[in-house]
């Protein structure tokens, strides 16, 4: 059983029904739609199929909405320019681009604020230009490093100050879609503080949604204060192409180990994202450097590695995750029990994380074949997964919520299941739902934590250990077997 859980970006290379199905076989856990792209309708499609797909399949995928944020973007050119070394290119304040000598690039702030010699990066950095000139509608710049460009591609200005928040107004309508079509997880981007994700938060709780919260972790400001932004936040997204061309990029790798660190021991999910498996865009096989790159953040201890362009409009989509599971399945084998223990226990810790501490060790000593985590917000069984224990964790849930947003959790197989009545009712039906997926068979140990009393959303605070086989007549009696 693979525990390290995988993101694909839907897009045109995907969307469809058969493609989305795909790659729920191929092993996709969580889809990601970009609002960046594509239209509500597109949005609201893709997700009714998403869920019907994982009704049919009987199947926990979650859908995280990716809000656009202020990201600055290439208008709208009538085809693909091609720029050269030396170049000079002229961009216009326009939406639409009417010829190639001028480029589009509708931001009333950067032809306001940007400044002689400061860099102009495009595309991930792999176009990059520096300013020459400025008037108040026309900015000249000189190529330094060529490439092809096309509408829509990403514009960064790393040593630009500008006036820009990090939750638009389209951000906010978008949202309001999100919260209206169910969404399980919704991602800011261009988080620099705490306070950005305030907006967002503030919406999700009046509206009475249970969506939780990802902040995308791109800018230096969002390295500088990520301890307060991982206090607030639900999950993290380390977005490596827009971080590695707002900071140096030999600096990422360094920051992408440390907060996956930080993450695992808060107990909160840690994404590693961009050019995974890149070359696949156009090509059936990744490089050497990419499968090794996808082994290391699981090693990392990342919950879940991400698929961008791959999935979205590459010519392999099925193929990447595939080739993704296979990746992440031989490295689980190498992953050692105990060493995750050490690095993210805590010497002061809440009751709800020392039961799930303890369960952790008990599971190891006893050679325990599962551990169930009975949960209603999904709590409990992230912070058992947070030591990476070798032992499959299954947490069972009665809220729908709870059982999509734990697919994004490493190690976790959720399943929806009615509340409990009884220690003994919770028992039978685990030992059940267990033998029926072929975890267990009898002569077999389970560890069970929950909150007591059962069937109750209180702190867990209950561990019991049952050797399958063993009778549970009071549970049989109860429920009438």
């Amino acid at each position: 059983m693979r525990r390290t859980k995988i993101i694909c970006t839907v897009g045109p290379a995907s969307a469809s029904r058969e493609n989305l199905r795909a790659l729920v076989e191929a092993g996709m856990n969580v889809a990601r739609l970009n609002f960046s792209h594509n239209s509500h309708e597109f949005h609201a499609q893709t997700i009714q199929q998403i869920r019907d797909i994982a009704a049919e399949t009987q199947k926990p995928i979650a859908i995280i909405q990716d809000l656009c944020g202020p990201k600055i973007r290439l208008g709208k050119l009538p085809s693909p320019i091609v720029v050269k070394p030396q170049d000079e290119i002229t961009f216009v304040p326009q939406e639409e681009g009417n010829n190639s000598n001028e480029i589009p690039l509708p931001s009333s702030s950067v032809f306001a604020m940007v400044r002689k010699n400061e860099p102009i990066m495009i595309d991930d950095g792999r176009v990059k230009l520096i300013v020459i000139g400025r008037e108040a509608d026309k900015i000249r710049a000189l190529v330094k490093i060529g490439g092809t460009l096309t509408s829509g591609k990403g514009v960064n200005l790393p040593e630009t100050r500008l006036p820009l928040t990090s939750v638009t107004e389209k951000d906010l309508l978008d949202l309001r879609f999100g919260i209206k079509h169910g969404v399980d997880w919704v991602a800011i981007s261009f988080v620099r503080s705490p306070l950005d994700l305030e907006p967002v938060q503030r919406m999700i709780e009046a509206s009475g949604s249970k969506i939780r919260v990802i902040a995308k972790i791109e800018k230096r400001e969002a390295v500088q204060s990520f301890d307060e932004i991982l206090k607030i936040a639900d999950g993290i997204l380390i977005a490596r192409g827009d971080m590695g061309v707002e900071m140096p990029i030999y600096e990422v790798p360094l920051i992408q180990k440390e907060i996956i660190r930080r993450c695992n021991r808060a107990g909160k999910p840690a994404i590693t994202a961009t050019q995974m498996l890149e070359s696949m865009i156009k090509a059936p096989d990744p490089t050497r450097a990419e499968a090794t790159d996808v082994a290391n953040s699981i090693l990392d201890g990342t919950d879940a590695v991400m698929l961008s362009g791959e999935t979205a409009v590459g010519e392999y989509p099925t193929e990447a995750v595939q080739m993704m599971h296979n990746i992440a399945m031989r490295t689980e084998r190498a992953l050692p029990e105990g060493d995750q223990f050490l690095r993210t226990h805590a010497t002061s810790l809440s009751v709800t994380e020392s039961v799930a501490s303890a369960v952790c060790r008990i599971a190891s000593e006893i050679g325990a074949k599962v551990i169930v985590c009975s949960t209603f917000s999904g709590i409990t069984a992230r912070l058992v997964a947070k030591y990476r224990p070798h032992t499959p964790i299954i947490a069972f849930t009665p809220e729908e919520s709870t059982y999509r947003q734990l697919a994004l959790s490493w190690g976790v197989v959720p399943y929806l299941m009615p509340p409990a009545r009884s220690t003994e009712h919770l028992l039978v039906n685990v030992v059940k739902t267990a033998g029926e997926i072929n975890l267990v068979k009898e002569g077999d140990k389970i560890v069970i934590s929950s909150g007591v009393p059962i069937g109750s959303p209180s702190s867990t605070s209950l561990i019991k250990v049952h050797t399958v086989g063993e009778p549970i007549s009071a549970a049989l009696e109860e429920i009438g077997e």
